[in-house]
């Protein structure tokens, strides 16, 4: 009983942590994290056919069943993104047109806090409880520029940037269906909150143009699932495989006049396939292969290409083909669907240590036609690579220490709002982490 207060008191802290620490981070595919948890993300995200630790149940809640009795994880990692953005070319100056200032931007606001929690309870030889919490973010920037500015809509905000932050809490039920055959599903609950600052020159594309930018931060809730499958079908290999459902958000009211469908930015649906194969009992080796489905999400997936007609037609008058910030069939960030192929292994060769590696790549979801736009949300990274080492401590304790590390990725394209060949546009980014759990 003791020890059960010292769990609940511990997931209290981490709670809190999440609520009222700025943990908006700039995730690595798309704005999904790498991995959850340390010891996945050590193996860059691998581990869908693995029960390593708890919070595995943030990638397929079948898992946590063949954890023995009860295990209690916290995380804590220090997320450092580096964004920026570079104008080539001068302003062509012709009329209609919508110049950017020629030069190179980088982001501030570049360390974020990023605590994780997971706690799994045996409640029969066969069937497991657990409880999650984990965040994901990526549409951060926080750039101290005007980057978009139109004379006929001065700027108020001496900076542009959006800042998205999402938090998850998750209820897990597993069960050994057969002898080493487990389903699992776990009730996801999501909150997220956004507020954007610098958009003010898009007044004039949006159907509100009062819920556009420089609000108040505006938070949104909704429900999904996910669901997983594990087998261990020898003591070599295993097979685990996990779908998430699409989790319909309530709108942003504060900004129904930037994303599509009057402000909706839902979660999009995204599964994994795995294998681990394990020769001998010094090492593992994990491949997965997971998806992010993002244009199933309007205001992710739309592309800037709808907004190409004037709002207002060459008599002056309303365009009535134009489709407006907001509407339901309004431009977005262009994103393309992720797929992200992981690779990592664990060596257990050393009495009281294990250590991890991998390396991940998922071709980033903007292409060179959507780069004005995703200014705000330069995901181009790629490539990650990781590593870590767990040491076991007394009373089953452990500790682990995880880096990640993804080398910059860039993306050019042209303005598509100025003249022909006037200016190009190049957006950037690359990052790091480190991580450090604690399990009892």
């Amino acid at each position: 009983m003791n020890n059960f207060k010292k769990y609940l008191s511990s997931a209290a802290i981490i709670i809190l942590m999440m609520i009222f620490t700025n943990s908006s981070i700039n995730a690595t595919n798309g704005y999904f994290r790498h991995g959850y948890g340390v010891k996945y993300s050590a193996m860059a995200g691998a581990g869908v056919a693995l029960s390593l630790s708890s919070i595995g149940a943030a990638t397929n809640p079948a898992g946590i069943v063949f954890i023995d009795g009860t295990r209690f994880d916290i995380n804590v990692a220090l997320f450092s993104p580096s964004r920026s953005y570079t104008i080539d070319g001068n302003p062509s100056m012709y009329p209609g047109t919508f110049p950017l200032t020629p030069g190179k931007v980088e982001s501030e606001s570049n360390y974020f806090p990023m605590p994780t929690m997971g706690a799994s309870f045996k409640i029969q030889d066969n069937m497991s409880l657990g409880l999650i919490f984990y965040a994901n973010g990526g549409m951060n920037s926080d750039y101290p520029a005007v980057t978009y500015y139109h004379p006929m809509a001065p700027e108020v905000s001496p900076a542009t940037g959006v800042n998205l932050e999402q938090m998850f809490f998750g209820a897990t039920f597993a069960m050994e269906v057969a002898p080493n055959h487990s389903l699992g599903v776990t009730g996801l609950f999501g909150f997220q909150r956004f507020a954007a600052k610098g958009l003010t020159a898009f007044m004039g594309f949006s159907s509100s143009p009062m819920n556009l930018t420089g609000n108040r931060w505006s938070t949104s809730t909704g429900f999904g699932a996910r669901l997983g499958y594990m087998g261990k079908f020898s003591d070599v290999i295993s097979f685990g495989a996990s779908y998430q459902t699409k989790m319909s958000m309530s709108e942003f009211d504060e900004y129904a006049g930037l994303f599509a469908e009057q402000g909706k930015f839902d979660i999009p649906a995204n599964w994994t396939v795995g294998v681990a194969i394990s020769p001998n009992t010094d090492w593992t080796f994990a491949l997965d292969g997971q998806q992010i489905l993002y244009t199933g999400v309007a205001s992710v997936a739309n592309p800037m290409s709808l907004m190409t007609n004037s709002p207002m037609d060459q008599q002056g008058n309303p365009n009535p083909n134009f489709k407006a910030l907001g509407t339901n069939e309004a431009w977005g960030f262009g994103w393309e669907d992720v797929m992200v192929i992981k690779f990592g292994t664990m060596f257990n060769g050393f009495e009281g240590w294990t250590f991890m590696a991998g390396y991940s790549y998922g071709k980033q979801p903007i292409n060179e036609t959507e780069v004005m736009f995703n200014i705000l949300a330069p995901a181009v990274v790629e490539h990650h690579i990781t590593f870590g080492a767990t040491k076991q401590l007394s009373n089953g304790k452990e500790v682990t220490l995880g880096f990640m590390f993804a080398p910059e990725g860039e993306v050019t394209g042209a303005n598509p709002m100025e003249a022909p060949g006037a200016q190009n546009i190049t957006i950037a980014m690359s990052q790091w982490q480190l991580e450090l759990g604690f399990s009892f």
